[in-house]
């Protein structure tokens, strides 16, 4: 598991050894009641191992170091504890009926966690959109100046995308719900599959409707990919503001705690670290989803080659994302947005933001495009050249002023204009001051 710098209790606890085995005694426990309610093993048994049973994780490793199998020792154990009754543990079932439907419940519940991260981000997300919703900067494409628009619209968009994530968790978390009681090769040989349905409902997972030794693996594949995507969300947020805190720009910063240090050697660098360490992280989610995908695909009803994939990729994955995910939303919260600096930026390319309106203008004053078009450009490369204020230049050139007056240029280079639609935009997500 990775490092406790990474790992917060509430996912953390999740893929700890011990909650393992508390969720494979969960499912033994809920084939042995099923059992006993249809007569397949004695009351009284029944009851003594519903008293007796429990787990004891360093018993199972003493065990495991000798027999050298997992569920073997973590049976061996919890006989231990029961006694003669013990022996109606584990009937007809092999070691991946336990263990693939307990790692259900465990994926389940730490996509369940993943979901709340989710929410609290886009929460964070909504409050800030709603304080910067006409905040107006500069857009840019390919890296160059574009046309305005505002703070809030580009929150909105990521808002719109956590919205499709959220989507997509939901539903890979019914994805990896399902359980799996069918035996060694799914024959369900030794076992009923009334007995499965019983036992999956009772755990609140869907049945695998057809199954091997093992649950079928696209199913933890499509989990991974999605937490991958998630992972690809968060860090492209955090790629935003890392560009958009470079000194040449600085319209926003990540939080900068009192008494943070930047750098060893410059005392006066505030470094974007969290989104660079979301970044990073990232990168290790979409290399865990190739992992996941090598997976579906093993030999025959099952061979052992995802087992030692799953224990670093599945419980690595929630722990990263759940981190990131909390990370991203204190940056969010505490984002500090300069205003003032965007106006700044806004006015680096003198006007030429509103090129496009001039365009349109001439056109729509009779000009045929591709002259006006040439005017424009010819006019916008002499303002950026001699830095001379775009609306100066183009109010010059004898050829506009043959379409336009100099009253229809003015209104040209407003940018509240740019704005008419943010409301209708923000009516669309059904954010609402």
């Amino acid at each position: 598991m990775l490092l406790d710098r990474y790992t917060h209790p509430e996912m953390g606890q999740l893929w700890q050894d011990g909650y393992e085995y508390e969720r494979w005694l969960e499912v033994e426990l809920a084939v042995a009641e099923v059992m006993a309610k249809r007569g397949e093993i004695p009351r009284e048994a029944m009851e003594e191992i519903r008293t007796k049973a429990k787990v004891n994780p360093k018993r199972v490793l003493e065990i495991e170091a000798v027999v050298r199998h997992d569920l073997i020792a973590f049976l061996q154990a919890v006989v231990e504890e029961i006694g003669e009754s013990g022996k109606y543990l584990h009937l007809g079932l092999t070691s991946s009926d336990v263990k693939d439907t307990a790692l259900s419940l465990v994926l389940r519940d730490s996509g369940r966690l993943l979901k709340e991260d989710l929410t609290e981000l886009r929460g964070a997300l909504v409050k800030r959109a709603l304080e910067s919703k006409y905040t107006v900067m500069v857009g840019r494409t390919h890296g160059i100046h574009a046309e305005p628009l505002t703070f809030g619209l580009k929150l909105a968009l990521w808002i719109a995308e956590i919205d499709r994530q959220i989507e997509r968790l939901d539903h890979a978390i019914l994805s990896v719900s399902a359980g799996k009681i069918s035996g060694a090769v799914g024959t369900y040989a030794n076992v009923s599959p009334e007995v499965e349905e019983a036992v999956c409902k009772h755990l609140g997972l869907e049945t695998a409707l057809v199954s091997n030794q093992i649950l079928q693996r696209d199913r933890h594949a499509h989990f991974v990919t999605t937490l991958a995507l998630i992972g690809g969300s968060v860090e492209k947020i955090s790629t935003e503001i890392r560009n958009l805190q470079r000194t040449d720009i600085l319209e926003v910063e990540e939080p900068f705690a009192t008494g943070q240090k930047g750098s060893s050697a410059m005392p006066h660098k505030r470094n974007p670290i969290i989104c660079e360490q979301v970044a990073g992280m990232s990168r290790l989610l979409r290399g865990n989803a190739l992992a996941a995908m090598e997976n579906i695909a093993l030999w025959h009803e099952r061979d052992m080659t995802h087992s030692s994939v799953e224990r670093v990729i599945l419980p690595d994955s929630c722990i990263l994302l759940d981190h990131m995910l909390r990370q991203m939303t204190k940056v969010i919260a505490g984002l500090k947005i300069r205003e003032d600096q965007m106006k700044r930026n806004l006015q680096k390319t003198y006007g030429l933001t509103s090129s496009q309106r001039v365009l349109l203008a001439l056109v729509e004053h009779g000009c045929m495009r591709e002259e006006a078009y040439a005017w424009v450009q010819q006019n916008a490369f002499q303002a950026w050249e001699q830095g001379q204020d775009f609306i100066e230049v183009v109010s010059k050139d004898a050829r506009v002023l043959n379409y336009l007056t100099n009253e229809e240029i003015q209104s040209l280079f407003d940018l509240n204009y740019h704005l008419h639609h943010v409301d209708d935009i923000f009516r669309r997500l059904e954010l609402e001051d």
